[in-house]
């Protein structure tokens, strides 16, 4: 049986439902039929404004974002599926911070609720540097259904280990 190396921490119960899907070989296709298609955020240019959409939606006043791309170093086992950074320079007697955000590339072929929830999160980062009750109530308060996206994301990368190990 294929370790759940994604869903660590979830209830037994529900591990067994992922279980049983996997061994009727329905996980993908579940996922397709709940999320069908990928968004249409292929270059970074794209992904940069598909953030800044979102970040004057809802984080008016937070600190400019001044990068955002895809990153392919960023290594989705190690549990990293997007990366914020601020990145600080000396210039002249001032110190100037810039804020990064890098997304893993696998996402760019995901659907867009992954993309978004993956954004949503990197962005949030900007207001609450930690993961505590405000930081998953701005989530929310960004994408309403973030939890469950967060949950689906995490079937949705179970889904690819289990095809790329076929391969």
């Amino acid at each position: 049986m294929h370790p759940l190396t994604y869903l660590q921490g979830y209830p037994e119960p529900l591990l067994a439902q992922v279980r049983a899907l996997i061994a009727e070989r329905r996980l993908g296709a579940v996922l397709e039929k709940r999320y069908p298609g990928v968004h249409d955020c292929a270059t970074d240019r794209a992904l940069w404004h598909y953030t800044q959409d979102l970040k004057s939606r809802y984080l008016r006043n937070a600190p400019p974002v001044n990068k955002v791309m895809y990153d392919s170093k960023i290594h989705v086992l190690k549990n990293a599926l997007g990366l914020h950074t601020a990145v600080s320079r000396v210039q002249g007697g001032r110190l100037k911070a810039k804020a990064e955000i890098r997304i893993a590339t696998v996402f760019r072929s995901a659907p867009e609720p992954f993309l978004r929830a993956i954004v949503v999160h990197e962005l949030a980062h900007l207001k609450e540097k930690d993961h505590n009750k405000a930081f998953y109530q701005l989530c929310c308060h960004m994408e309403p259904q973030y939890h469950q996206l967060e949950f689906d994301i995490r079937l949705w990368l179970t889904q690819l280990s289990l095809a790329q190990d076929k391969v």
